[in-house]
């Protein structure tokens, strides 16, 4: 784990951003370490790219820079005459339109990672979808993401609950 680390840090310039979007996808990953290109979430399908913007976003939601986005999102509805009259709904119609904001900036944020982590050799990408598979993304075609074996080897390996309750037992309170 201490060379993953180190190679997630010497190969990316958000190095911790980096690791949580590896640990991401080896969470939604099938047993051969491939992830997407779609995922569930709840009771639906949701696009792998989607759902990582998603899981990552809450890193930011005391950021002043995302404290003023739903500022201004306030205020561009409210001078458009968009924002509805209902207290409640006026402050779910915001927050939709920040969701989505955050998740288009988040899935520039979500490639460059990629890439850097491609790049070192950690992952690899291809897009599935409506022709056929392929390493250009367009028409209508998904991301889908695979760890390298030593990745996966890794990051997916299987902590049976015996093991991981006795690798805690002087804090046992705090796992019971």
């Amino acid at each position: 784990m201490p060379t993953l680390v180190a190679v997630v840090a010497k190969a990316s310039k958000r190095p911790r951003y980096a690791f949580m979007l590896l640990n991401l996808i080896a969470e939604a990953a099938r047993p051969d370490g491939s992830a997407g290109p779609l995922v569930v979430q709840g009771r639906a399908l949701v696009s792998l790219r989607d759902w990582l913007c998603d899981a990552l976003s809450p890193m930011g939601d005391r950021d002043p820079r995302r404290l003023a986005l739903a500022a201004k999102v306030r205020d561009e509805l409210e001078r458009s005459g968009q924002l509805p009259d209902q207290p409640g709904l006026g402050e779910r119609v915001i927050e939709e339109e920040v969701r989505a904001r955050v998740r288009r900036a988040g899935k520039t944020n979500l490639s460059r990672a990629v890439s850097e982590l491609v790049d070192a050799g950690l992952l690899r990408r291809h897009y599935q979808g409506y022709r056929v598979d392929h390493q250009n993304r367009g028409a209508g075609r998904q991301a889908v993401y695979t760890l390298a074996p030593p990745v996966r080897r890794l990051l997916m390996q299987p902590v049976p609950r015996a093991a991981a309750h006795a690798r805690f037992s002087r804090q046992g309170e705090l796992f019971g």
